[in-house]
């Protein structure tokens, strides 16, 4: 052992630059001013880390108090807004099935009055086809009376002599103005 010692102490002797050992000398290595040291600092800095230490574990305590009332209220708030959700979703469902029932609705009214519109065309057109046809049938009408005037006119001008034709003419003409007054 003595020789162990003996190789401790030697290492002290040797020039201290790049060197490394362990120094045996209680007094050298002073662990009694060590520990005084160490029990100051225990016995006085005990209350200044306690303090620090109480600080610390309020302000943590704090941190997480507010987080959980701000939890508490992101909660709240969700669940808030998951009920304005359901009640949007209804909202639009009945959106969407009235929008629906009104699409088929107009569907029905338009096809209702397209048919009603095709019908009074219909009947627009027939009246005038048979406006048409009463105004043709009027037209030839007059054609033939004015043919068979002309051609009774031209026979009898060949049979009478002045005096009754002048007569004739006359009646005529006052029987033409009489069916024209009765065609209009």
């Amino acid at each position: 052992m003595k020789n162990v010692t003996d190789s401790f102490l030697s290492l002290s002797y040797w020039p201290s630059a790049g060197s490394f050992g362990f120094n045996t000398d209680i007094l050298a290595t002073n662990p009694i001013n060590l520990s005084v040291v160490f029990g100051v600092l225990i016995f006085f800095g005990k209350g200044v880390l306690s303090d620090l230490l109480d600080n610390r574990k309020q302000r943590i305590l704090n941190t997480i108090r507010n987080s959980e009332e701000l939890c508490g209220g992101a909660v709240e708030q969700l669940e808030k807004a998951r009920a304005r959700l359901r009640k949007v979703e209804m909202e639009a469902d009945q959106f969407r099935v009235n929008g629906y029932s009104e699409i088929e609705r107009e569907k029905l009214n338009f096809i209702n009055s397209t048919y009603k519109t095709l019908e009074q065309l219909e009947n627009y057109k027939n009246e005038t086809i048979h406006f048409e046809q009463q105004r043709t049938i009027n037209q030839v009408r007059q054609r033939v009376f004015q043919q068979a005037l002309q051609g009774a006119l031209g026979t009898l001008n060949s049979c009478l002599n002045n005096e009754l034709h002048l007569r004739t003419i006359s009646a005529n003409i006052g029987m033409f103005g009489a069916m024209k007054e009765i065609t209009d």
